[in-house]
Formats: structure tokens, sequence, C-alpha cells
């Protein structure tokens, strides 16, 4: 069995069979890459047109655009406003739901799943209607203190902290099934043990939950990173689509409001910048969580 294993017919049916994986791969991963990264350096409007060489100025422009920092800006907030938060609340209730430990687990674990299950469209119409200042619940009950409420949405100040509210609403759910998932594979027979020693519920936590689930967590803080660029989005063009003037912007609305406008070669300079941003912070992220958290 082993000879046969490393037979040269068994490595060479290997190096065929990953073939198409790699073309696949090229196709649809490597090339699209290269090719906004090409186009970044020309100017076209995507349409019709011939594309001229414009070297680098499309990212001079980039880099004295103020519309641009306010989209980058608003990006990373988003990206750490829904990954801090969304992990604590999903770790919360995942420890609160795993193991069978409240009654009516199953009830509460679909109730915390279904708005991941919801379209963005119906969530972004569920928060808007919620931060109306005229039909949404925010008001009255700030009236019942005597404050009055003009509305978020419209505010350039605290529109993003309310998009990425429904954000974390929509995700906890999701992360939180896979952290129940990672937690329901620890043996029972370590808390009972930790119990025994005299360990509390938050050292069980820290000493064992953390750590035997601690690759899983590695995995979903780079899907947070990933899933918020692409999901910002979505909930900002469904919910302001930039507004007030521009102030909600993220990055990948910045860049398809400029394809739209035909500056097709300036929206590739933006999603370059932005890929390369994503890449960069999803390396970091990986190296400084590649340790045990107990070291």
């Amino acid at each position: 069995m082993a000879n046969f294993k490393n037979s040269p017919a068994t490595k060479r049916f290997i190096r065929i069979g990953t073939i198409p994986t790699f073309l696949l791969y090229a196709i649809f991963v490597i090339y699209p890459i290269f090719n906004m990264l090409g186009l970044s350096f020309v100017k076209w409007n995507g349409l019709l047109g011939k594309k001229s060489f414009y070297g680098f100025k499309n990212y001079q422009i980039l880099f004295q655009d103020p519309n641009f920092y306010l989209a980058f800006q608003n990006t990373i907030i988003l990206i750490v406003m829904v990954t801090v938060i969304t992990f604590v609340l999903a770790m919360l209730f995942a420890s609160m739901l795993a193991k069978g430990k409240m009654a009516g687990q199953s009830f509460f674990r679909i109730l915390f799943y279904i708005p991941n299950i919801l379209s963005i469209v119906v969530i972004s119409a569920i928060f808007y209607m919620l931060y109306s200042a005229d039909y949404g619940l925010i008001a009255p009950i700030l009236s019942l203190f005597g404050k009055t409420y003009s509305g978020v949405l419209g505010n350039p100040d605290k529109v993003v902290y309310a998009v990425g509210i429904a954000m974390i609403w929509q995700a906890v759910g999701y992360y939180m099934v896979m952290y129940i998932a990672a937690m329901d594979s620890i043996p029972d027979e370590l808390y009972e043990s930790a119990g025994l020693d005299g360990a509390t519920k938050a050292r069980q936590f820290f000493s064992i939950t953390l750590p035997m689930t601690w690759q899983v967590v590695r995995v979903t803080l780079t899907f947070f990173i990933i899933s918020t660029i692409n999901m910002s989005f979505l909930f900002v063009t469904a919910m302001t689509d930039g507004a007030p003037d521009g102030a909600s912007n993220v990055l990948l609305v910045y860049m398809a409001k400029q394809k739209a406008q035909g500056n097709f070669g300036y929206s590739m300079t933006i999603g370059t910048v932005l890929f390369i941003f994503a890449y960069a912070l999803s390396l970091i992220i990986q190296r400084l969580t590649n340790k045990d958290p107990q070291d």
C-alpha cells in the first residue's frame, strides 16, 4: 500500500487531478486581481472608447481625494465595530446556549439565527423604519424622558454607527452557531475537572473554552474582515446610498459610484487599494493570533 501511494503513477494522477482546480483558481481569482491592477493604470469609461495609459495619475488623484479618505475611514470604523461587538455577543450567546445549559436552547438558537437568513433589503427596511423620526420606536421612547429625536440616518456623525448596528444584528447569529459547534465538541470532562478544582465559570471560559475554540476564532476573525467589507456595500446601498452628502460611503460604495460616473480606471484604483488593505489586515490578524491565548 505504501509503495502504491508513493508510486510515480499515483503522483502523476494527483498532479493531473489538481489541474482543473488550478485552472479555475487562475481564471476566477488570479486573473481578476491582475486585471484590476492593470486597469488601475488606465483612463477609461468602462464601456466605450479607447483605454489610455494613465500611469500613476489615478493613484495621485486617489491620495488627494477627501471623499476616498472618508469612505476609507467609514470602512475601518465598520470593520472594528462589527468585529469587536459581534465577536463578544456571539461568544456570549454561544456560551449560554452550548451543551444544553439553558432551557429552550433550540428556540433561542433559531431566534438568534433568523436575522442571518433575512434579505439584506428586509433588514435595511426594518432598521430604516426603526431609525425614522416619524415612524420609528426610538422617538416615542425618548419622548417619555423628555428628549427629542431627529433621526440618525440624516446625521453625518452618527449614520455609520447606525449602519453598523444593523450589520451586527444580522451577523451575530451566524457566528454564534459556529462558536456553538466548536464549544459542543469540547469534552465535558474538562469542565467537570475544572469545577472540582474550584474554577469559576469565567476561569473555565478563558482556560478551557477559549483555547479549545481558538482555531475557529482565528478563522472567523478573517471572515469578519471580508464579510464586513462586502456586507457594508449592501447595507449602505440599501439604507442610505451614501447619504447624507457621502457621509456614509464605504470603499465599495464609493468605488461603484465612480464606475457609474464613467471613471472606471479610478474605480479599479480604489479596488486595488481595498484589496491590498484587506489582504494585509488579514495577514496581520492571522500573525497576531497564531499562538495559544493562554501564552
